[in-house]
């Protein structure tokens, strides 16, 4: 066999253009030191990235850092998709970064380096081919993110929600390392698909409690990346200590990239007889807690964390229908991997939508507040308010907000095809119960006030909330992505198929 990897680099070309922005950004802070210039060229980096992703995933399916029948980097169509959407969702909150970085309450320039950073890491993580690959993608995301959180300057909560992350993460990566340990002791291989064949075809390494401990770490592991109950406990006191754009970013990219870890190792490498009771219990217990506990928030963000946890059991609830025999069909199971990637692309535009109105309410800087400052925010600003009700609508999965309907019928329709009516039924009891919070929010936001607030009372000191002009596109675009995949669903569910 040869021992050389070949090398593609067209096929490496989104992963280039990702960390030659941030490495451009570095260099324009530097050189220029002019906050405007290093934001331009962050934005302009993330936009090239999602367009160099998107032209490379038009061509085909691209494989490099190969030995033999195994490689490293595989980007097809799916990769493509994981890749534009990262980089989109990092110029959206780049976008909703720009009041805060202009008021001086972050350093420019290492915000947008660090935020370009995660995003190579979301980009590699959608082509990984091995564990290790996957595993450094997943932490290159993640990492620079312990600094995001805590980058807000004065601010405890920020600091505490820092270390919180910080903590858990290295827990769930040490869990994660441990079980691709133990596989490789079992297998002597890495690679995602030379892992799947040599367990399918070697019943009785499936049976050893060595292969049993590993699976069960590995899916331990990346439970915690995207807020699995009973992992879930970082995600609230961290979205609530971080600033409200790097909330968003925790709720939509690095959701994204938990989901797509987790989705290759189950789809290609783990034994779904083994890995689908397992995902099962994930899905209800976190949909399950997620729905009961947002029904006591009082905080926003904190009722968008809590949601965002609800959300992660609709997303894992397909491959629940791992857990029976007719849910491991082929056709059973492309259905279920492409519902998951579908869900969670509906549902991260969605949430950008929904952060990205929060902070267009508030003043530039300030948290999330409190549900009661939301209260009567649609009649004081029409515009504003009606983009955050049509993301929380869409979110709880009712019309217009279309988007939230079909992720939820796609999930629906495939647990039916695998087999797992109860599973689905599950999913329809949660979804009416997210509808009591979710509708209670909506309905907040036009709500009469009793007496008007004077000028000096309301958030920011001003009687209305000034919007920064590049906030006001990034909530319009959103706004706009989710009506338009709304009405033209197919489009991601075809690309979550590939």
């Amino acid at each position: 066999m040869n021992a050389v990897q070949s090398v593609d680099s067209v096929a490496l070309l989104p992963a280039y253009l990702a960390a030659g922005t941030a490495v451009l950004v570095l260099i324009t802070d530097l050189l220029l030191a002019r906050p405007r210039a290093t934001i331009v060229v962050a934005a302009l980096g993330a936009l090239g990235t999602a367009v160099g992703a998107a032209v490379v995933g038009a061509g085909g399916e691209r494989q490099t850092f190969c030995v033999g029948a195994d490689c490293s980097w595989i980007f097809g169509g799916r990769a493509a998709l994981v890749g534009a959407v990262v980089a989109l969702l990092t110029l959206g909150v780049l976008g909703l970064s720009v009041p805060a970085l202009r008021a001086g309450r972050s350093p420019v320039g290492e915000y947008c380096f660090l935020l370009a950073c995660s995003m190579t890491g979301g980009v590699v993580l959608g082509a990984a081919g091995d564990l290790i690959t996957l595993i450094v993608a997943l932490e290159t995301l993640t990492l620079p993110l312990y600094v995001l959180v805590g980058l807000r300057r004065g601010s405890l909560a920020s600091a505490e929600a820092a270390v919180t992350f910080f903590v858990v993460s290295v827990v769930a990566t040490t869990v994660t390392l441990l079980g691709a340990a133990l596989l490789y002791a079992v297998t002597g291989g890495l690679h995602l698909d030379r892992l799947g064949a040599l367990l399918a075809e070697r019943p009785e390494l499936r049976d050893l409690p060595l292969t049993t401990a590993a699976v069960a770490l590995v899916l331990v592991g990346l439970a915690f990346k995207v807020a699995a109950v009973p992992f879930h406990a970082w995600a609230p006191a961290t979205y609530d200590g971080a600033p409200l754009p790097v909330a968003a970013y925790l709720s939509t990219a690095s959701k994204l990239g938990g989901v797509v870890a987790l989705l290759a190792v189950v789809q290609r490498a783990l034994p779904a007889d083994q890995t689908g009771p397992v995902l099962a219990l994930l899905a209800v217990l976190t949909m399950t807690v997620g729905n009961l506990v947002a029904l006591r928030q009082r905080r926003t963000v904190r009722l968008l964390a809590w949601s965002s946890v609800a959300q992660a059991g609709y997303i894992l609830a397909p491959l629940g229908a791992l857990a029976l025999a007719a849910g491991r069909t082929g056709e059973a199971r492309d259905a279920a991997y492409a519902a998951a990637v579908a869900y969670t692309v509906f549902f991260v535009v969605l949430e950008l939508a929904a952060f990205a109105a929060v902070t267009a309410l508030r003043p530039a800087g300030a948290d999330g507040g409190t549900l009661d400052d939301l209260r009567g925010a649609a009649r004081r600003h029409p515009w504003r308010g009606a983009a955050l009700g049509l993301a929380l609508v869409g979110l709880a999965g009712l019309p217009p907000g279309l988007a939230g309907l079909f992720a939820k019928v796609t999930v629906v329709r495939a647990l039916l095809d695998g087999g797992a009516a109860w599973l689905a039924l599950v999913v329809a009891v949660n979804a009416v119960i997210g509808l009591a919070y979710y509708l209670r929010v909506t309905a907040t936001l036009w709500a009469p006030t009793a007496t008007p607030a004077p000028a000096s009372t309301l958030p920011g000191g001003a009687a209305a909330v000034p919007v920064v002009g590049v906030v006001a596109v990034v909530l319009a675009v959103a706004t706009v992505a989710t009506v338009v995949l709304g009405v033209a669903p197919q489009l991601v569910l075809d690309l979550a198929a590939r």
